[in-house]
């Protein structure tokens, strides 16, 4: 992948259920917690933030905030929202699968072709996904993705001018 002046640093998202997220994240995936911090007011309630590490100095930062109720269903896949871990090898992701079976997680498998993927919830209703191989760090810009995502929207916008009509 050539150079950007942006590194991915940690990803940020609510929970509910802070007791069942710490097991899970550290029990169920294994990932260390390496901080915590709390507050007494984030826009009015007290707060909790767990940082999980997720390799390459890389974190998860799930936040608690005390009463808080997860989101309406707003009518998309469930699985349009998802995050994704690698490994390095359809072993590894075997054993992945045989753990989350242990722990009673139900999960779901996909082939993208070049990737194998399986899809599970956390006990906030986070879709996480494992796949294998994980994604070329050589990754070069493809010329025709712009033309692809201009195709898309234009398209789009004639659908959408069509139906106003």
């Amino acid at each position: 992948m050539p150079a950007t002046p942006l590194r991915f640093d940690h990803l940020a998202l609510p929970v509910y259920d802070a007791a069942r997220t710490l097991h899970f994240y550290t029990e169920v995936l294994q990932l260390p917690l390496v901080d915590a911090l709390s507050g007494d007011d984030w826009g009015g309630k007290p707060w909790l933030m767990m940082f999980f590490g997720t390799g390459e100095g890389q974190l998860l930062a799930l936040s608690a905030l005390h009463g808080a109720q997860p989101p309406r269903p707003d009518g998309l896949p469930t699985d349009v929202r998802h995050y994704a871990f690698s490994v390095a090898s359809a072993t590894e992701q075997e054993q992945w699968k045989k753990r989350l079976q242990q722990h009673e997680v139900p999960f779901s498998e996909e082939d993208h072709g070049g990737q194998h993927s399986i899809y599970f919830s956390d006990p906030n209703g986070i879709v996480l996904e494992v796949t294998t191989p994980p994604s070329s760090a050589e990754l070069q810009p493809d010329a025709h993705a712009a033309q692809r995502v201009q195709r898309w929207i234009a398209a789009l916008c004639s659908d959408q001018a069509a139906a106003a009509k």
